[in-house]
């Protein structure tokens, strides 16, 4: 059965905050809010919780996985970044965006694009989503909570934990978070192409 934490979507309780990072620390899969409607999260070398994120989305390995990250420091760790690509990116940051590009060794295997070598990444703009990722200082391992044959990502704290309560350790609830994906902006060739349209405003990468 999965913890339910009722969070302040202005100022998060940092005992909350403590006790969702510790969850994901010790290997559970979470469902929290972003910017842009609820994702599901995991620590980043967690090979159960992606296994766990592949069955509840019914993914198959050409997905690609986001790295959400605290900020821009954490994100170049995990991704190579041109000069180019970077004024681009960084204009955009924080907020409802995710920009494929090729990933740097620090990325374990089994979340790269199997012919690209690539990964998803981005910085929220979400208060609460910020504080968990201060708490835990690594980047999240990360997938929309979009269900199999849904249109739209689920968006309330109670629905998810009453549909999936067996299937994750815990659902953050911070309120509305929208049900608008990310804009989606693959820079694994060195230029922008948009592969979805989304919460992000998508005008500066066409």
């Amino acid at each position: 059965m999965a913890k339910y934490y009722d969070v302040h979507p202005d100022n998060p309780q940092r005992r909350t905050i403590s006790s969702v990072a510790e969850t994901i620390r010790s290997g559970g899969l979470v469902a929290y809010p972003t910017d842009s409607c609820y994702a599901l999260g995991c620590q980043l070398g967690s090979r159960d919780g992606l296994a766990r994120i592949r069955t509840i989305r019914r993914l198959d390995d050409g997905h690609h996985f986001t790295l959400v990250c605290q900020n821009f420091a954490q994100l170049g760790q995990f991704v190579h970044i041109d000069n180019d690509v970077f004024r681009a990116i960084k204009a955009a940051t924080p907020g409802s965006y995710t920009f494929i590009l090729p990933a740097t060794k620090e990325v374990p295997r089994q979340l790269l694009h199997p012919k690209k070598k690539t990964v998803g990444v981005r910085i929220p703009d979400h208060t609460v989503t910020q504080a968990l990722l201060a708490e835990l200082g690594e980047p999240l391992l990360s997938s929309t909570l979009l269900l199999p044959d849904e249109e739209e990502p689920m968006t309330q704290g109670w629905e998810i934990k009453e549909r999936l309560d067996h299937q994750v350790d815990a659902v953050v609830d911070s309120g509305d978070c929208g049900t608008e994906p990310t804009t989606v902006i693959d820079f694994s060739d060195g230029e922008a192409e948009i592969i979805r349209y989304g919460a992000g405003d998508a005008k500066n990468f066409e």
